[in-house]
């Protein structure tokens, strides 16, 4: 039995209550459902600024009356000290989502992505150390790498930061690594690496690759890979991140605390590759579908050439294995990507 099916099998017996910020987004509502079948009391907020209640009604009809009755969700914004007081009251663990995520968004937007991924994240910080929870689970990012060159990746080597989002979630390690030292609260961040699979949206300016490629292939549209194809990425499917945010949580290991992890399979993939696999994978369900090329334009602003996660930390000290590579998780999304197609 892996770590984590030993951590499944307590939370069956023991009902604590989390709460899952961002919870109407994509890791959030992934999250909440886990949760939610693992009879947990969940309690939610979101300000639908990128969350959708369509993403809570389908979790609703994946799990029963019973362990939905469980989930309340409070609608309101991280950026008001009092919401987060108010949404921490009485929990026993965060799962801190909630972010303006997007290295393009924060380019553009830099102020807002600053008021919601720094004063918010210290917002959430506050309430959660005088509500007393016993662990703080935060979003971290692979983006906090910024220029440092070497392959793969390792927590303690960071470069220099692409992008104002890049900045926002490094300070969000600094804020936690004060609040232990200052305060002696229990904090985690996991640094995602390329997360994807059901729920995640597909529309949008600031549309993550997969599932944007996915609906444009479905639609006939012209699918365009910035750069020459060569970029390359640790993609990561959604349920290896629920893992780590159940495990760093619930982590009884006294060293594995106030620590950011990497989350990530250990993988490279180039979005050329990508591409084929995703093409792949929809000649064998899509019934008469046609290979194309894609388009080739100018490289993004603010994007890391290569990135590639040493998970080795995640494993030692949170028990950590992902259940899913790349084509397993992708084989897994497939079904989801072509419902919310249709």
């Amino acid at each position: 039995m892996s770590h984590f099916e030993t951590v499944t099998k307590n939370l069956l017996t023991h009902e604590f209550t989390w709460l899952v910020t961002g919870v109407a987004g994509f890791i959030g509502s992934n999250l909440l459902e886990h949760l939610l079948k693992l009879n947990q009391r969940v309690i939610g907020l979101d300000n639908f600024a990128t969350g959708y209640q369509r993403n809570l009604d389908e979790v609703k009809g994946l799990v029963t009356a019973a362990q939905w009755d469980r989930f309340s969700i409070k609608e309101g914004d991280i950026r008001d000290l009092t919401v987060c007081a108010d949404a921490c009251d009485g929990v026993d663990y965060v799962l801190h989502q909630a972010a303006l995520g997007s290295v393009p968004r924060s380019l553009e937007d830099p102020i807002t992505s600053n008021e919601t991924n720094i004063s918010g994240f210290l917002n959430m910080l506050v309430a959660a150390r005088d509500a007393k929870v016993k662990n703080f689970v935060y979003a971290a990012s692979s983006s906090t790498y910024g220029d440092h060159p070497a392959l793969p990746k390792v927590e303690e080597n960071i470069g220099k930061p692409l992008s104002p989002y890049a900045v926002t979630k490094y300070v969000n390690e600094l804020y936690a690594d004060v609040f232990a030292r200052s305060y002696g609260f229990k904090t985690i961040g996991l640094r995602y690496f390329n997360i994807f699979g059901p729920r995640q949206d597909p529309n949008g300016a600031y549309a993550a690759v997969i599932p944007k490629w996915v609906a444009g292939l479905l639609k006939q549209q012209p699918v365009y890979i910035n750069g020459d194809g060569g970029t390359s990425r640790d993609f990561c499917y959604i349920q290896n991140a629920v893992q780590a945010n159940l495990l760093a949580a619930t982590t009884e290991n006294l060293d594995a605390g106030n620590q950011v992890y990497n989350v990530a399979v250990g993988g490279r993939t180039t979005l050329n590759q990508l591409f084929d696999l995703i093409q792949d994978e929809l000649g064998h369900r899509v019934g008469g579908f046609q290979k194309v090329k894609p388009v080739y334009r100018d490289f993004r602003a603010g994007d890391v050439r290569h990135s590639q996660a040493d998970i080795s930390k995640a494993k030692s000290l949170l028990g950590y294995e992902p259940t899913h590579k790349i084509d397993a998780g992708l084989e897994e999304s497939m079904g989801w990507y072509l419902s919310s197609e249709r």
